[in-house]
């Protein structure tokens, strides 16, 4: 079995600020894996270091067989990544925002692209500062996905999004995943990784915590929940 994401002893220091320490963790191919923890656990800074965004004090981390200091802009052609705050220029238009977001990846993403805004109910032409906060998740989805890259990290991405949309959402995953992708999914709504991930893990404090099967008791996550917000 290959693996998609392979974390060995990261550790991020921010002094007396919360980073994390000696996390080890490994992502098979094809996988939809569950990130889980409540927020300020250490996920995003987790993320940010497998993307080459934040340097790390210590570890390894390799992204599709790629070190992602050395290897950081290759890794980042093959990934869609989705920031849990999605920031864009308000006076530009929705199908704007994806065509530039195509244009950087030097890729025509416009059948892809079409097809996830149909599914997705995304109004093309609307400006960014017209939009709701579920509506910019989507252009960020979009955005994300259109390329049809071999791994894919969404951090917090249901935030907003109506029911309907989320269904959508895990739909159009496991659909990618299907054909061959890998799906990374950080968040702290332990529904959504009992119901569509395989697997799973639980950071805490900075720390890995648990790492099983996606089958973890509502218990067992809020017990972890309530002493980190403490």
């Amino acid at each position: 079995m290959g693996y998609a994401i392979e974390i060995e002893k990261l550790t991020k220091n921010y002094g007396k600020a919360r980073g994390v320490e000696d996390v080890s963790l490994k992502v098979a191919e094809g996988d939809i894996f569950g990130f889980i923890g409540p927020n300020g656990a250490g996920k995003s800074t987790t993320i940010r270091s497998m993307l080459g965004f934040l340097k790390f004090d210590q570890g390894k981390i390799t992204i599709l067989g790629m070190d992602s200091v050395k290897d950081h802009e290759k890794i980042l052609a093959e990934v869609g990544y989705m920031p849990s705050e999605a920031w864009f220029y308000n006076s530009m238009k929705v199908s704007e925002v994806i065509a530039y977001a195509a244009a950087v990846r030097r890729k025509d993403c416009r059948k892809e692209a079409e097809m996830l805004c149909e599914r997705l109910k995304l109004d093309t032409n609307k400006r960014i500062k017209e939009l709701s906060l579920g509506n910019r998740k989507k252009v960020s989805i979009v955005c994300a996905m259109q390329h049809k890259p071999k791994l894919f990290i969404f951090d917090e991405p249901t935030s907003g999004l109506d029911p309907l949309i989320q269904k959508r959402f895990f739909e159009l995953i496991n659909e990618y995943v299907d054909q061959g992708t890998t799906c990374l999914l950080s968040t702290h709504v332990l529904s959504e990784v009992n119901k569509y991930c395989r697997n799973a893990a639980i950071m805490r404090e900075g720390r890995l915590m648990m790492l099983d099967s996606h089958e973890i008791d509502d218990d067992t996550f809020l017990s972890y929940y309530e002493e980190d917000e403490s």
